[in-house]
C-alpha cells in the first residue's frame, strides 16, 4: 500500500502562499513555525461561535438545575454557560453537587466558580469513557444534568442511555456562523476547516462559493463528509497513517507543493 507521501509525489501541486484557518488565533501554534518555514501568510478567523441562550428561551425547557445532584460538564463553554444561567435565574447549587469533567483542564477551569474540593469533582482524561468508573459508582444515587449547545453531545448521551442512568441534557448555548462578510473580496489559497459547521457557515455567508484554485484542508471524518456532500475537492486531510495534525498533513503538501 502506498503511503501518504507516496501519494503526492508526482501530482501538480499548486504552491501556497496565503491559508486562512477557521479558528480563533492562538498564542502559541506550530502554524507559525510553518508560517516562517515556508515563507507563508496564515490568517486565523473563526467561522463559527458560540451564543448563549437567554433565562427566557431556557425556562421553555422547563429543565431547574437545582433539582440536579450533579453535572456533566463537557467543555468550558459548558461550565461558562450553566453558571451565567444559574446566576440569571438565580440558581443556587448545593454545595454537595457532584461534578464530573471529560478532562483535567475542565475540571481545573471549574475552579473559578466553585471552592474546588476533590471529593466532589470527578475527572477524565478526554473521553465520556475515561469517567465511566465514577459515573458508574454514582449510577443509582444520583441525578445527572448535562448542560450543553444545540449540537448536543451524541457520545455523551449515547453512554447515558445504554447505562440508564437518571439524567437530563439542557440547551444552555448555540454554536451559529460568524459574519464573514468582511472577507468577500479576499482569496485565500488555501482554507482549513475543522468542523461541519464551518463548512457550513462558509456557505451561509457566500452561497456562491466556488472552489476553482483554493485548496481545502479539513481535518476529522465528519468534516471531510460535510466537505463531499458540498461537492468540493478535499486536497489536504487530517488525522491519516503517519500524519496525525492538520500542522502535519499542512506540512506534507507544502513540502511538495512549495519547492
Amino acid at each position: 500500500m502506498a503511503t501518504t507521501e507516496e501519494t503526492l509525489t508526482g501530482v501538480d501541486l499548486k504552491p501556497i502562499k496565503t491559508i486562512l484557518v477557521s479558528q480563533p488565533k492562538p498564542e502559541r501554534s506550530p502554524y507559525y513555525e510553518l508560517e516562517n518555514k515556508y515563507g507563508l501568510q496564515i490568517d486565523w478567523r473563526p467561522f463559527i461561535h458560540v451564543e448563549g441562550l437567554t433565562g427566557k428561551e431556557f425556562r421553555k425547557q422547563r429543565v431547574y438545575p437545582q433539582e440536579y445532584s450533579a453535572v456533566i460538564f463537557t467543555s468550558k463553554n459548558a461550565i461558562d454557560h450553566f453558571f451565567r444561567m444559574c446566576e440569571e435565574l438565580r440558581v443556587k447549587m448545593s454545595s454537595e453537587t457532584k461534578y464530573f469533567c471529560m478532562s483535567e483542564a475542565v475540571a481545573n477551569y471549574l475552579q473559578k466558580f466553585i471552592v474546588y474540593r476533590k471529593r466532589k469533582v470527578f475527572a477524565g482524561k478526554r473521553t465520556i469513557f475515561d469517567l465511566k468508573p465514577a459515573l458508574m459508582k454514582h449510577r443509582t444515587k444520583e441525578k445527572f444534568l448535562l448542560p450543553c449547545s444545540n449540537l448536543g453531545s451524541k457520545t455523551v448521551t449515547k453512554f447515558l442511555n445504554d447505562n440508564e442512568f437518571d439524567w437530563k441534557d439542557a440547551v444552555m448555548y448555540r454554536t451559529v456562523s460568524s459574519d464573514l462578510s468582511d472577507l468577500s473580496d479576499v482569496t485565500y489559497d488555501a482554507l482549513v476547516f475543522f468542523s461541519p459547521q464551518g463548512i457550513d457557515s462558509l456557505y451561509e455567508n457566500f452561497p456562491d462559493f466556488e472552489q476553482k484554485d483554493t485548496r481545502i484542508a479539513v481535518f476529522g471524518k465528519l468534516t471531510c463528509n460535510a466537505v463531499e456532500a458540498r461537492d468540493l475537492t478535499i486536497n489536504i486531510k487530517a488525522p491519516q497513517p503517519g500524519i496525525n495534525s492538520m500542522t502535519m498533513a499542512l506540512e506534507q503538501y507544502l513540502r511538495h507543493s512549495n519547492k
